[in-house]
């Protein structure tokens, strides 16, 4: 027993510092200071830490800082990419380049070209959670919703070719304009269980006509009126997992609600890279009765 109780409060204590990083991403970060935030010598800190990430925290940083970068050269085409490389932390054009193809086997022009989408998605398979900071559930009546849907089908780690597309369509024919329109997600299949040629997941945005054809792609559906169990998360998207299975556990068997037939979904009221990681709000929605 007393193992398991020394392993969560190291746990808690890592936890502590990935919140940490997050928040403080834009500021220099070192192992001296990362070690006292953790309460760790920093010989034992950095040990401990990469054995529960799987990676030395000076790569862990720079993935993290490329992270935003990455989404900055396909989804802000207009910023010049020395700008991006200021963004991120490094001192020039060259060495945010070298440091940028060493990960991701591309170069910053050749990644904002065409980027390789998988190859980047399995450089952030490390565990570096967070912890649930909270966990309030509010019951919500929701309206009926018109959106335009683009259906995302086959591996998660292709999500981001998707929502380029369904991005591209939004800017192309301004039928649900991202600035005046919700964004939503309709998470049909837990990736972590499902065959990824056989994950489903639709990203939508609030229209108020109907959709004509278009190459995209995109359709028309409904988010149907009804009660649904609210939690907002804060943060990273990839975080959300403890809350989705809360929901469908505990909080489900204690409430003696039942499901509607229509999945979980998102609703993104800020977007990555426009705001940090740490702060975006996302709203789960669990439709029930």
């Amino acid at each position: 027993m007393a193992g398991f109780e020394q392993q969560g409060r190291y746990q808690e204590r890592l936890s502590r510092v990935f919140r940490y990083i997050e928040q403080h991403l834009d500021e220099p970060l070192d192992l001296d200071q990362l070690s006292e935030v953790a309460c760790f010598s920093k010989y034992h800190f950095h040990r401990l830490f990469s054995l529960n990430t799987g990676v030395s925290l000076h790569k862990y940083l720079q993935l993290q800082r490329l992270k935003r970068a990455s989404y900055q050269l396909v989804f802000a085409q207009h910023s010049a990419i020395i700008d991006i490389a200021l963004d991120a932390g490094f001192s020039s054009a060259e060495s945010f380049s070298r440091a940028f193809k060493k990960h991701f086997e591309q170069t910053p022009s050749a990644f904002r070209e065409s980027p390789q989408w998988p190859l980047w998605h399995q450089k952030y398979y490390f565990n570096d959670d967070r912890g649930v900071i909270q966990m309030q559930v509010n019951i919500v009546q929701v309206p009926d919703t018109q959106v335009a849907v683009f259906e995302h089908r086959g591996p998660v780690s292709n999500l981001n070719y998707s929502i380029e597309k369904f991005i591209g369509w939004r800017k192309r024919t301004g039928l649900s304009p991202i600035v005046s329109s919700a964004t939503f997600g309709l998470a049909y299949d837990d990736p972590a269980t499902t065959p990824s040629a056989a994950f489903r997941f639709d990203i939508c945005g609030e229209v108020d006509a109907q959709v004509p054809d278009n190459p995209e792609g995109v359709i028309n559906k409904l988010i149907p009126q009804g009660r649904c169990a609210k939690v907002i998360h804060h943060g990273s998207h990839q975080h959300m997992d403890e809350k989705i299975h809360y929901l469908y556990g505990t909080w489900l068997e204690a409430s003696e609600m039942t499901l509607r037939d229509f999945p979980c979904y998102f609703k993104y009221l800020n977007f990555f890279p426009e705001v940090a990681e740490h702060e975006l709000i996302t709203e789960i929605c669990l439709p029930v009765e």
